[in-house]
């Protein structure tokens, strides 16, 4: 059997994703649990990669290079939700996820919507 997602979530992302997620079996990690909750997105994601964990996220700095440029990581999911419930969160992420493996989102940005699934590659 492989080894459990090991994940990321940033400051937007409420408890119960987290706890839901876990539920599931994945390495959860929040962004509240480890002294980043007010932290900028760039100390996000290099813990994020410091740490191996695919990052979780609603912003959508994380599609901009300009503003935050990604090369090699561990992966980075942008959730597109309206409206943003942890319900509705919950509900793309873990299909998604039960289906994807860390070494397949490595390097990519996944833009991830209802509607789609969008692939960026980044490095």
């Amino acid at each position: 059997m492989p080894e459990p997602l090991k994940l990321y979530l940033d400051q937007m992302m409420r408890l119960d994703v987290a706890q839901a997620l876990r539920r599931e079996g994945y390495d959860v990690m929040r962004t509240s649990e480890v002294g980043q909750a007010r932290s900028d997105d760039y100390d996000i994601l290099q813990k994020a990669i410091i740490e191996n964990r695919i990052l979780i996220t609603l912003d959508e700095h994380f599609g901009d290079w300009v503003i935050l440029p990604l090369s090699k990581h561990p992966g980075v999911i942008r959730v597109k939700t309206n409206p943003t419930t942890s319900k509705n969160i919950i509900d793309l992420l873990l299909p998604f996820l039960s289906i994807h493996s860390s070494e397949e989102c490595k390097n990519y940005l996944v833009i991830l919507s209802l509607k789609r699934a969008k692939w960026v590659h980044t490095a």
